[in-house]
C-alpha cells in the first residue's frame, strides 16, 4: 500500500515537472519570439517607395537601419528636445531637421534620402539621395524644383554628423527626459515603452557616442566648417573605414552630381571622383554605400543586389535640362567660343581624365588628404568583408579629372571645392571672384548661371564660404578669362544648354 502511494506521489511530482517545464520552454519560446520580433524581425517598406526609380532612389533603403539607423522615435523628438542645437553658420535656426538644408518635399514624412525601415522597431537611417537631391527654385516666392542624382548644395552633412553626436553628449539624453516627449507624440504600446526605456535609449546613446572619436577632425577649431554642399570625403574615408590616426590634412569638396555615370571609362582613363582615385563606376557606389552604412553589410547579398540596381540606375539618369528662357541667337554665338576655349578638355576624349595640378592650378588641400598606402588599407578592408571589386587606385594621385559638362547649370558652386559662385564668376580672373559669399540658397541666378550669393536671405539660409580659409582657394582655371564681356556672356549662355 505505501509503496503504490509513494509511486503514486512520484508519478505526480513527474506530471508536475514536466509541466512546469512545459511552461517554462513556451515562457522561453514566447520570450525568444518577442525579443526577435520587437528587435530584430525585419519588415519590406512600403509599396510606394518602389512606385518608381526615382522614389525608390529617394526613399528606398541600402540597409543603413542595422547599425546606422536611430530609432525612429528618439529622430522624432530631438528637435524638440534639443531645439538649441540645430543650428545653421552658427546660429540657432528654427525648423529642426530643415535647418540642415535637407531636401523635403511637400507632404513627406521625411526628408530625401532618409529612410524608415521596421528591424523590429522602426527605425531612420540614409541613403544616396540624402547628398544627391538638388533643391533649385526660380525666385524666392516659388515652389521648390528637386532634382535626384545632382549634388546637395544646400545640405549641412557636417552639422548632422555633430547634431547626433552633441545631442549624445548632452544629459538630456537620458530616457527620462526622452520617454516623457515620445509619450506626448505617440502611443506606444507596454513592451516598447520598456524597450525604448531600458533598452533601446541607452544604446542608441551608447552608439552615438562611440562615433565620437571618428568625428575627432571635425570639431577641430582650426579647420573651417565645410559649409554647406560639401564633405571632406577622402578623410571621412579614411578615419570611417580605415580607422587611421588624425592627421592634419583637410580637404573638403562639393558634393558631385552622379546622373549620367555610363561616361566613365577606365579603358579610356574616364575615372570618377574628383582626382580620378577609384577605378570605376561599381566601386564607386559600393564605396560610397558602405559609408553610409558606417559597417559591413548585414546582408551581403542584399547589399550587392542594392549596388547593382543604383549603378543601373545611375548609369541612365540623363542630366536635367536648363528650365529657363535661353537666348538662341546669343548661345549660337557661345559655341565657337566654347570649342575654341573649353572642347579640347571638356568635349573630347580628354573628359573624364586626370590634369596635373600645375596644369589647373587649383586648391591642392583635397589631393593631400589621400594616399596610396590609404588606398592599399582601404582596399583590403573592403575585400576582407568579401566584397569584391576594383577599387580605389593604389597611387599617389598628380591632380584632378577633367569634369564633363553635362548638367552644369545645376552644379554650381564650381571649381572642385565649390570657391567660385557661378560660371560667370568663373571666367574672371581669380583675383576678380568673389572672396567671401554664401553658399547653400536655393533660388537661381538665370543671368550667371549660379544660385544667388548675396542678400539677407542667402545669408539667412546659406553659409558663410571665405576663400582665404584652408582648403576653400579659388585660384587656378583661369581659362577663357581674357575674353571680351560679350564673349563671356555668349559662351556661359551656350553653357546654359549643355
Amino acid at each position: 500500500m505505501g509503496s503504490a502511494i509513494e509511486q503514486s506521489r512520484a508519478e505526480h511530482r513527474r506530471a508536475w515537472l514536466r509541466a512546469g517545464l512545459l511552461v517554462l520552454a513556451l515562457l522561453i519560446l514566447a520570450g525568444a519570439y518577442l525579443g526577435w520580433s520587437r528587435g530584430f524581425r525585419e519588415e519590406a517598406q512600403p509599396a510606394w517607395v518602389f512606385e518608381s526609380p526615382e522614389m525608390r532612389f529617394k526613399y528606398g533603403s541600402i540597409g543603413a537601419e542595422h547599425d546606422a539607423g536611430i530609432p525612429y522615435w528618439i529622430f522624432y523628438v530631438l528637435p524638440r528636445v534639443f531645439p538649441e542645437k540645430f543650428r545653421r553658420d552658427g546660429q540657432i535656426a528654427p525648423g529642426g531637421y530643415a535647418a540642415l538644408g535637407v531636401a523635403w518635399e511637400q507632404g513627406r514624412e521625411l526628408p530625401a534620402g532618409f529612410t524608415k525601415k521596421t528591424i523590429g522597431f522602426p527605425r531612420v537611417a540614409n541613403n544616396c539621395a540624402a547628398c544627391h537631391t538638388t533643391r533649385y527654385r526660380a525666385s524666392p516666392d516659388s515652389n521648390p524644383v528637386f532634382v535626384v542624382g545632382g549634388p546637395g548644395h544646400t545640405l549641412n552633412i557636417e552639422n548632422f554628423f555633430r547634431l547626433l553626436i552633441d545631442c549624445a553628449r548632452d544629459p538630456r539624453f537620458d530616457a527620462d527626459i526622452l520617454m516623457a516627449e515620445i509619450n506626448r507624440v505617440t502611443d506606444l504600446d507596454v513592451i516598447d515603452r520598456l524597450l525604448y526605456r531600458f533598452l533601446v535609449i541607452p544604446i542608441t546613446k551608447k552608439r552615438l557616442l562611440e562615433r565620437e572619436a571618428q568625428f575627432e577632425w571635425i570639431y577641430r577649431t582650426d579647420f573651417p566648417d565645410w559649409g554647406n554642399g560639401r564633405d571632406d570625403g577622402m578623410n571621412l574615408t579614411k578615419y570611417f573605414l580605415i580607422r587611421a590616426p588624425m592627421d592634419d590634412t583637410f580637404g573638403p569638396a562639393d558634393i558631385p552630381a552622379i546622373w549620367n555615370l555610363s561616361k566613365y571609362d577606365a579603358t579610356k582613363g574616364r575615372l570618377p571622383n574628383y582626382a580620378g582615385d577609384t577605378h570605376d563606376v561599381h566601386s564607386v557606389v559600393i564605396d560610397s554605400a558602405l559609408g553610409v552604412l558606417g559597417a559591413p553589410p548585414a546582408n551581403k547579398a542584399e547589399f550587392l543586389e542594392q549596388v547593382k540596381w543604383l549603378k543601373d540606375y545611375l548609369s541612365t539618369l540623363p542630366p536635367p535640362k536648363y528650365p529657363f528662357p535661353v537666348d538662341a541667337a546669343r548661345a549660337a554665338a557661345g559655341k565657337p567660343l566654347f570649342d575654341a576655349h573649353c572642347a579640347t578638355c571638356h568635349a573630347s576624349e580628354r573628359a573624364g581624365t586626370r590634369l596635373p595640378l600645375a596644369d589647373v592650378g587649383t586648391d591642392r588641400s583635397r589631393l593631400d588628404t589621400w594616399s596610396r598606402d590609404a588606398a592599399i588599407k582601404a582596399n583590403r578592408i573592403v575585400t576582407e568583408m568579401g566584397i569584391q571589386r576594383r577599387g580605389l587606385v593604389e597611387e599617389d594621385l598628380p591632380g584632378y579629372k577633367i569634369p564633363f559638362l553635362d548638367g552644369i547649370w545645376l552644379r554650381a558652386p564650381y571649381l572642385h571645392n565649390g570657391a567660385v559662385p557661378t560660371l560667370r564668376d568663373l571666367l574672371e580672373p581669380a583675383a576678380a571672384r568673389p572672396k567671401i559669399f554664401w553658399r547653400g540658397y536655393d533660388v537661381f541666378d538665370p543671368q550667371n548661371v549660379g544660385f544667388i550669393t548675396e542678400g539677407d536671405e542667402a545669408r539667412r539660409y546659406g553659409t558663410r564660404m571665405d576663400t582665404a580659409e584652408k582648403g576653400s582657394g579659388n585660384q587656378g582655371h583661369e581659362f577663357g578669362t581674357g575674353l571680351p564681356a560679350g564673349d563671356k556672356a555668349a559662351l556661359v549662355e551656350y553653357l546654359k544648354t549643355l
